[in-house]
């Protein structure tokens, strides 16, 4: 049963060539379900390969508030994730995140 304190958003991001996702998958996609009040990840994942990789990308963004910024996971992902994905997960990340701040606003003005 849901109970409207949670939203599950995903933000995109292009793959380079040469990894085992890009034969499956055009794009790197990283799924969340967000506390809607706080902004913090609860649970995530992405569309790599392996399920080492959704596991371990999961784990670096669980906790992570939307509404203080990404840069703090794009630090963990740049210094413990050593993949060619790296670029595409950042990006997939910040376009989740702008998602979310458009869906805030978005609800701000039907408040006012």
């Amino acid at each position: 049963m849901m109970t409207g304190k949670t939203i599950f958003i995903a933000g995109h991001a292009r793959l380079p060539q040469g990894m085992a996702a890009k034969s499956v998958f055009e794009t790197l996609t990283i799924t969340a379900e967000v506390d809607v009040k706080y902004g913090v990840i609860l649970e995530a994942s992405c569309t790599l390969a392996t399920e080492h990789g959704r596991e371990f990308i999961g784990r670096i963004l669980r906790g992570t508030s939307l509404k203080d910024g990404v840069e703090d996971a794009i630090k963990e992902i740049q210094t413990y994730y050593r993949g060619k994905a790296t670029n595409a997960l950042i990006a997939a990340l910040k376009d989740l995140n702008l998602y979310f701040h458009q869906i805030k606003n978005e609800e701000k003005q039907k408040v006012e």
